[in-house]
């Protein structure tokens, strides 16, 4: 009695009904405020997407920007050929407010090369030839007849030139090392203008300097890596998908078959992988440097250092052993379910081959993600550019005008200079004080909320078109003769005609507490270094909670999905009858959909297992037979983790094809057990694998 008073708290059981053919045609218009909303937000983000495009400015993320903000480099201006950026004094970048204000205060100037000699300005001066060549790395426009001093004074030249050589576009002293001692060209010690110094000195302006331009460096050097390995991960992806389709297909045929296979191959992968990191652990044995640890390292921007420390194969080994552990302990205890889930990873299978259009589908979802993705990325590109450039004063010594605005037009006759005489006006950021740069950061948040919002509309799209599909298979009274000619089309035509709507409303939700999440992120990461620890506990409670109902609400808006595209409810009531349904059936929830997730889950695992052992061994030269054909590449685990994580992405969508059936044949199969008992008048029309598992059968087939 307890039992089915608590059935009753969740609704009433579905009722037979003989006219019920599964997907209903007579069907209105749901959540029609919603779609009107969507298609507002998808317009206004049309409109902020095209006053970024006519404001911004992508130049400034690619070329150096001089001491007056104007580009090295940049095509069609005087600055066309002087592609390198100069620094007056090297040594001023080893002021720790570089790393705070990511400036060096010193003038920087845009020149053809780089300086291949030392040299001073006073012995520059006086020798004709080379005043000219020293001229080059001054201001523009200097007096014929002004002598070093009053050069030096008003900061038209440098003190001196440094052997140099081009990073990333910006000149740095060519350090080199002999023995213990630093050099700098091939000199021990540099006149700066009124003292020798040793070259050591140069080597904290030079690193932080570096840092400012560390995370560019890599980028360009990960960048370098695609191009020479982009043919290979091609082919690496293409092996994905032929992978993937193959198991698909197989899947069709030999479902149980392919199940079991699946399980021991994860198992004999993740086996070799733990066997792998062991004998590499035990090859850097006595290799020296081999046995420091990862704390000791630090961060290095190289990681294929990290491949050379016993410690590193250590935690992989660990990491697959934990995880071989979990999945073996879990194929013990649900032993008896994998049967079930079997039946109906077999019963998808079926469908799948009547409707082999559905896998094709998750291209669409894919192509539509790619086009938001890009239009999010160039709008958030544009619009962190469209702002002017914003000049500080820039000081060495104690100025009450220090990060300041100025103009740097007439900042040497300006009272700051004449207060601060060591000052500098240098380019400090882009900002803006108009109306459209106050609410530049307001235009970012929306066009983040509205990338959310699109990109699951996009999912949500894919998922009710993969339910209508499935639906009218199991509902099929014959199958395939009862079902439409084109399910997957006709399921698309009634999700974007009548639910927009309600696949607005279920994103919004979705959207809505993906952004919160990333707000709270992003608040954890600005208080990091001065938060305490109620705040730090607080900050965590409300990750860890979001994230929980993140989730949720994707299983709920899943399972919503499903019951719109059968009866053609709005998106509330949906959510509701679906979560009614699932609550009045937990255990089977609990045991047979996830058991089957858990399944489908390792398919994936595999294929991106048996990818990724390949990649390793041919972009890493470990197999002698590839060593002439694998690319020559800065980081190896660059095409590696592209390569794993794309096909992992191609596993997913054809493996999400069959995870949307077997969520919606699921969702069929409740109710199917609610609206039928198998007697003549009232079959069930599951398949007769699942009524053989359920130890149930139709007794008009008995007779």
């Amino acid at each position: 009695m307890e039992a089915e008073d608590e059935k009753k708290d969740y609704g009433e059981p579905r009722k037979f009904d003989p006219t019920f053919k599964g997907p209903i045609h007579n069907r209105g218009c749901t959540d029609i405020v919603c779609c009107i909303l969507f298609i507002v937000a998808v317009l206004a983000y049309f409109a902020v997407g095209i006053l970024a495009w006519s404001q911004g400015d992508p130049r400034k993320v690619i070329y150096p920007t001089n001491s007056r903000g104007e580009f090295c480099g940049q095509a069609g201006t005087p600055l066309e050929k002087k592609t390198k950026l100069f620094y007056f004094n090297i040594m001023k970048c080893a002021s720790p407010m570089v790393l705070l204000d990511f400036q060096c205060p010193t003038t920087q100037l845009c020149v053809e090369k780089c300086p291949k000699q030392y040299m001073t300005l006073l012995k520059a001066y006086s020798v004709s030839a080379d005043w000219e060549y020293y001229k080059k790395f001054c201001k523009e426009d200097i007096p014929s007849a002004m002598r070093p001093a009053q050069l030096l004074a008003e900061g038209l030249c440098p003190a001196m030139l440094l052997p140099s050589k081009s990073f990333t576009r910006r000149c740095f002293p060519a350090l080199s090392r002999k023995g213990t001692e630093v050099l700098v060209g091939n000199q021990t010690h540099f006149s700066d203008g009124t003292t020798d110094r040793p070259a050591a000195d140069l080597i904290d302006g030079v690193k932080n300097a570096s840092m400012v331009i560390e995370a560019r460096q890599v980028a360009m050097r990960i960048f370098e890596d695609y191009t020479q390995s982009w043919y290979w991960i091609l082919i690496a992806l293409v092996l994905a998908t032929v992978l993937s389709l193959i198991f698909i297909v197989l899947m069709r045929f030999l479902g149980g078959i392919m199940v079991w296979v699946t399980i021991v191959m994860v198992i004999l992968v993740i086996g070799y992988g733990i066997f792998h990191c062991y004998m590499e652990y035990a090859s850097l044995k006595g290799e020296p440097g081999a046995d420091i640890t990862l704390q000791e390292l630090g961060l290095q921007m190289d990681f294929s250092i990290y491949l050379q420390i016993r410690q590193t194969w250590l935690a992989f080994m660990i990491i697959l052993a934990i995880l071989e552990v979990i999945i073996l302990l879990l194929l013990i205890f649900l032993r008896k379910r994998i049967l079930l889930a079997i039946a109906l990873i077999k019963e998808a299978s079926r469908a799948i081959g009547h409707i082999m259009s559905a896998l094709f589908y998750p291209l669409v979802t894919f192509l539509l993600l790619a086009i938001v993705i890009a239009y999010w990325a160039v709008t958030a590109v544009f619009l962190s550019t469209s702002n002017e450039a914003v000049y500080k004063v820039f000081n060495e010594s104690a100025c009450e005008y220090s990060r300041e605005t100025c103009n740097p037009e007439n900042f040497s006759i300006s009272t700051m200079k004449a207060k601060c005489p060591d000052s500098e006006c240098l380019f400090a950021f882009y900002g803006g004080e108009t109306v459209y740069h106050k609410y530049l950061i307001g235009l970012q948040i929306y066009n983040l909320f509205a990338f959310l919002w699109c990109a699951n509309f996009v999912t949500a799209l894919g998922q009710m078109t993969l339910a209508g599909a499935f639906a009218s298979y199991y509902w099929a009274f014959v199958k395939p003769d009862d079902m439409p000619t084109c399910p997957v089309f006709a399921s698309l035509g009634r999700a974007l005609r009548y639910h927009t709507g309600s696949l607005a409303f279920g994103a919004l939700i979705l959207s809505i507490i993906q952004l919160i999440r990333v707000m709270l992120e992003y608040l954890d990461h600005k208080l990091q270094g001065a938060q305490n620890k109620c705040t730090k506990f607080l900050l965590c409670c409300l990750k860890c909670c979001f994230w929980c109902l993140e989730k949720f609400i994707k299983f709920l808006n899943r399972n919503a999905y499903i019951m719109i595209a059968i009866y053609g409810k709005n998106f509330c009531t949906s959510a509701r009858d679906a979560f009614f349904l699932l609550m009045r059936n937990i255990i089977r929830v609990a045991v047979l959909d996830k058991v089957t997730d858990f399944l489908l889950f390792l398919g994936k695992l595999l294929i991106v297992g048996l990818v990724g052992i390949f990649a390793f061994f041919f972009f890493s030269g470990r197999v002698k037979a590839f060593e002439d054909t694998a690319p020559t590449l800065n980081y190896y685990w660059v095409p590696i983790l592209t390569v794993a994580l794309g096909s992992y992405l191609i596993a997913h969508g054809f493996f999400s094809v069959y995870a949307m059936c077997v969520d919606t044949l699921f969702l069929c199969f409740l109710e199917d057990l609610e609206r039928n008992d198998g007697s003549a008048e009232r079959p069930y029309l599951m398949s007769d694998s699942l009524l053989k598992v359920l130890r149930k059968k139709n007794k008009a087939k008995a007779e």
